[in-house]
């Protein structure tokens, strides 16, 4: 026999009902004396075997594998059925007060055991050949027989459509979680590969990036060292004075521009590094400043970068080069969303300070803050408000990722005064 779905969910099964049942079956004699004014010693034996076989079937029910478990169901069926049939006979047959039940056993059978195929039916068909059985020892009317008999059956149809309907229904839903499953294992499977994908893309690019940074280290050399030779050159000429003034003006300004080109190389150099690092205490004083070096780059016509972090601040363990990377995201997101507001001139502001033992770095902005239904996905995976030319819906997942592998959490709000909020809590 083909096994069925059972209803799953929390709580105990059948079995307890069927103890409490049996527990109560020999205190039914009670009835009898309800019923009939008299004790009946054979329908208490009844009710007393009864009862036990009911605790030995809800002992073993929970214990047996799935084919016993349809085969103890079954079992049970019958001897329920059996034995009620025998009660009736043995209180008077069709004169019996406890015959009027005897077609309700089905639907009573189908209601505890829905799940189960063909309880119905063993039941119904047990009831209609020993009521039949008795109509004929009787020697009933064949009128109030087929009364009886009609009743038998109509309960066991109505059972067993009610019990197929109900394990339709629950094979449907079944079919529903696992479909509802499968799709978001699926779902989880190509997250993790357009993950991977992005992840090697942002390798490969660090990769060129270091490369192109050596390959501008050279050229920066040459112009370097003819920029030396032509002030030299230049100024040993008798020239006027204010010529000579001007040209040591021009050739500072170049100085300091060949030195800020050499410093942005030096930065990206150490942040396009692949090296694995373990924690070590920082200052996130020094930290604050290369993060802001590198994102001044994109953050130069779009808004001011305002620093509070003391460097009398307690160095926090953690890997210098990954919080400049996730220090930089955030700069770069709250220099996208000032933008993107069309607002002129905004304002970020990066703080530190100790607060309840814990070190904490603040990014805030005074751009348009986060929508209310962003707020709640911002760290999910591949989840990102910009167009596809500027985000992947990785920074802030990435980001989180990164300061957890130290101990740090990284959370987001909106401030009161308007902008968003950005909070990294170092232990």
């Amino acid at each position: 026999m083909p096994s069925t779905p059972t209803a799953s969910g929390p709580g105990p099964g059948p079995e307890w009902k069927i103890l409490v049942f049996a527990a109560l079956m020999p205190l039914l004699t009670v009835l009898d004396f309800l019923t009939l004014s008299r004790f009946i010693p054979s329908a208490f034996v009844l009710r007393v075997v009864w009862g036990l076989v009911l605790a030995f079937f809800a002992f073993w029910l929970p214990r047996a594998s799935e084919k016993r478990r349809v085969w103890f169901v079954l079992g049970n069926a019958a001897w329920n059925a059996v034995s009620y049939l025998l009660l009736v006979f043995l209180t008077g047959a069709l004169e019996s007060p406890y015959v009027y039940l005897v077609f309700t056993l089905p639907l009573v059978v189908a209601f505890a055991f829905p799940e189960e195929r063909n309880v119905t039916t063993v039941c119904g068909v047990i009831c209609f050949v020993g009521t039949g059985w008795q109509v004929w020892v009787t020697e009933t009317s064949f009128s109030q027989g087929s009364a009886w008999l009609s009743l038998i059956a109509l309960s066991t149809f109505l059972g067993e459509y009610g019990s197929s309907r109900f394990r339709k229904e629950l094979e449907v839903r079944n079919e529903v979680r696992v479909e509802r499953t499968r799709r978001e294992a699926a779902e989880k499977f190509a997250r993790a590969v357009r993950h991977q994908t992005q992840s090697e893309k942002l390798a490969t690019v660090g990769r060129l990036a270091a490369n192109v940074m050596h390959e501008i280290n050279n050229p920066l050399a040459f112009v370097r060292s003819n920029l030396h030779f032509l002030q030299k050159e230049l100024l040993a000429l008798p020239l006027p004075s204010e010529v000579r003034g001007e040209f040591e003006e021009v050739l500072t300004e170049t100085r300091t521009g060949l030195d800020r080109i050499q410093q942005i190389v030096a930065d990206l150099r150490g942040f396009s590094r692949m090296d694995v690092e373990e924690p070590s205490p920082c200052l996130l004083a020094d930290v604050v400043d290369n993060a802001v070096r590198l994102a001044g780059v994109r953050l130069k016509h779009v808004a001011h970068v305002k620093v509070e972090v003391p460097r009398e601040l307690p160095s926090v363990f953690a890997v210098s080069r990954r919080l400049v990377q996730v220090l930089l995201n955030l700069l770069v997101n709250a220099g996208d969303a000032i933008e993107e507001s069309g607002r002129e001139g905004g304002t970020i502001l990066v703080r530190g300070e100790v607060q309840d033992a814990h070190v904490v770095l603040t990014v805030e902005d005074d751009g348009p803050g986060f929508p209310p239904e962003v707020l709640p996905r911002l760290f999910e995976t591949f989840f990102t408000t910009k167009g596809p030319e500027k985000g992947t819906g990785l920074g802030l997942v990435i980001s989180r990722e990164l300061l957890a592998e130290f101990g740090a959490t990284l959370s987001a709000e909106n401030r009161a005064e308007g902008g968003a909020r950005l909070r990294i809590v170092f232990p």
